[in-house]
C-alpha cells in the first residue's frame, strides 16, 4: 500500500465526515432500527465498565464469552496491563456477534461509542467511510504488517488505502469436530465426502446416538448451509454466491443440490432441532449423545479449555466436500476514533495484537491460528492443517457469508433469515427457496448499484 509518510505523531483518524451529527445521521439510516433490549444495553451504564483509572484505561465491546474465549482475550488484556492500561470489559452475548452488533450500533448512536470493538469482515469499510474509526497506518508501516501477515488479512484491514483495524486470528469455519470413543466404537472414520457422511448415518441409525450435533439458531444453520455450498462447487462458486451475489448463480442447479442436501441432513439430527447455544451443541458431541459437529474452530478451543483434547476425546478434520479449501473469518479489533484522547493507548493496543507472543497464545487457546505468514511451531494437528490449507492463497480462500467476511449485514441478514425460515419449515419446497435466495440476490445487487 502506498501512502504518504506521516508524522510519528501524526492523528491519522477521520477526516471525511467534518461534523459528528452528519456521521449520526448516516448511521441512523444505515441501522434501520433496533430492538428495545438492545437500545436499553446500549442507554445503560456497563455493568463491567470501571471507573477510568489513572494510567489509562479503553473500554471494549465484544462477544467472547465463552470459557476459552474468555481465557484467550485474557492473553491481551494481561499484556495491556503490563503497559499500565486497563480493558474495560462490554461482553455482549451472542453466537456470531449479532446482539453485540446491535448493541454498538445504539451506542453510537447514543454518543457513547466504545474506545475499542470487536469487528469482523467488510464492516470495517461502513464504519470507516462513516468517518468514525482511527486510522491505524503509522502502527502498521512501524510494525511491517503488510510483510508479515497473510495477504488475505491485509487487504480486509484496508479501507481506501488506509489500515482501519488491528488482527488477532483466523478461524477455520468448515471444520468438522467428532467423538473419537464413538468413531471407535462403531469402526467409523472422518467423512471427507458427504457421501460417506450418509454411510455413517446409516450405521450409526437405532444405536442412540445422534449422528450430526446441530441448533436450529439461525447462524448456526447458515453455518451449515455455506459449508456446503462450498462443497458443491469450491470456492470460486461459493464467491458468485455470497460476495458477487448472482441471482444466475441462486438458480444454479448446484443450488438445489445445496438445499436438498441441508433439508435431508435433518434426518441426521435430534429431533425437533432446538435452539441451542453453540458450546450446549459442542457439549453434546464431546458427550457422546451426537457423534459429530461442523463448526468453526472456536469449538476447538472450547473443548479444550474443558479439559478434552484432540485425538483424545474429540477429533477435528475438514468437513465434507472441503478439503483443500479454507473458510474463513477473523478475529479483529477496531478503535472508534473520537476526540483522540485514546489514540496513544489505542496504537499501543494495535501494537500488541500482531505481537508474535499474543498471536501464538491467543490462537492457541482460541482455537484458530495466527494472521502471519511464519509458522507457529506451537500448533497442533488441527490448527497446523488449516495454517497449511490457508496458506495455498485466495483462489482457495472462501469468507464467511454468516461472520461478514463476504457481504454486508443486510445482505448476510436476509440470507441467513431464508435459510432457517426454509429449514424450519416444512411447507416451503426447495424450488421456493431457491427462487427465493435469487430475489433477495436480485434485490440487493440492484440496490448496490443505485
Amino acid at each position: 500500500m502506498t501512502r504518504t509518510k506521516r508524522p510519528a505523531n501524526a492523528r491519522t483518524g477521520p477526516a471525511r465526515c467534518g461534523l459528528a451529527a452528519v456521521c449520526l445521521c448516516a448511521l441512523t439510516l444505515w441501522l434501520g432500527g433496533l430492538p428495545a433490549q438492545a437500545q436499553a444495553q446500549a442507554q445503560a451504564p456497563s455493568s463491567a465498565a470501571a471507573p477510568v483509572a489513572a494510567t489509562g484505561s479503553l473500554q471494549v465491546l465484544h462477544w467472547w464469552t465463552s470459557a476459552s474465549e474468555r481465557q484467550a482475550i485474557n492473553v491481551v488484556v494481561n499484556q495491556l496491563a503490563r503497559q499500565d492500561i486497563q480493558w474495560r470489559d462490554v461482553a455482549i452475548p451472542g453466537g456470531a456477534g449479532m446482539g453485540a452488533a446491535k448493541v454498538l450500533k445504539s451506542m453510537v448512536l447514543a454518543n457513547r461509542a466504545p474506545e475499542v470493538t470487536q469487528l469482523n469482515g467488510v464492516v470495517f469499510g461502513e464504519w470507516a467511510d462513516l468517518g468514525l474509526l482511527l486510522e491505524l497506518d503509522n502502527v502498521a508501516v512501524q510494525g511491517n504488517w503488510e510483510k508479515q501477515m497473510f495477504p488475505t488479512v491485509w487487504s480486509l484491514l484496508n479501507n481506501h488505502g488506509h489500515v482501519v483495524a488491528a488482527p488477532l486470528g483466523i478461524h477455520r469455519i468448515n471444520s468438522l469436530y467428532y467423538n473419537v470413543a464413538v468413531f471407535k466404537r462403531y469402526n467409523l472414520s472422518p467423512p471427507k465426502t458427504w457421501d460417506e457422511f450418509d454411510q455413517i448415518v446409516k450405521k450409526l441409525q437405532g444405536s442412540g446416538v445422534v449422528p450430526l450435533a446441530q441448533s436450529a439458531e439461525a447462524w448456526q444453520l447458515a453455518t451449515l448451509f455455506e459449508n456446503l455450498a462450498l462443497a458443491e462447487s469450491g470456492p470460486a462458486y461459493y464467491r458468485k454466491l455470497f460476495v458477487e451475489m448472482s441471482p444466475a448463480a441462486y438458480l444454479d442447479a448446484r443450488m438445489l443440490h445445496i438445499l436438498k442436501r441441508l433439508r435431508a441432513l435433518a434426518g441426521a439430527m435430534a429431533q425437533p432441532v432446538r435452539e441451542r447455544p453453540w458450546t450446549e451443541v459442542a457439549r453434546s458431541m464431546v458427550s457422546g449423545e451426537a457423534a459429530m459437529l461442523i463448526m468453526g474452530d472456536w469449538a476447538k478451543g472450547e473443548l479444550n479449555a474443558w479439559g478434552m483434547e484432540v485425538d483424545q476425546q474429540f477429533g477435528c478434520a475438514p468437513a465434507p466436500g472441503t478439503g483443500e479449501y479454507h473458510l474463513y473469518s477473523t478475529d479483529t479489533l477496531a478503535m472508534f476514533a473520537g476526540n483522540y484522547a485514546h489514540q496513544p493507548m489505542q496504537e499501543t493496543l494495535a501494537r500488541l495484537t500482531m505481537s508474535p507472543a499474543v498471536q501464538s497464545e491467543y490462537n492457541r487457546i482460541k482455537g484458530s491460528i495466527p494472521v502471519l505468514r511464519a509458522a507457529d511451531p506451537h500448533m497442533d494437528r488441527c490448527a497446523r492443517d488449516s495454517w497449511r490449507t490457508f496458506s495455498k492463497g485466495p483462489m482457495w480462500q472462501a469468507p464467511s457469508l454468516v461472520h461478514r467476511m463476504a457481504t454486508d449485514d443486510t445482505t448476510k441478514d436476509a440470507i441467513v433469515a431464508e435459510v432457517q425460515r426454509f429449514f424450519m419449515d416444512r411447507s416451503i419446497s426447495e424450488e421456493q427457496a431457491q427462487k427465493r435466495l435469487a430475489t433477495i440476490a436480485r434485490t440487493l445487487s440492484r440496490n448496490r448499484n443505485d
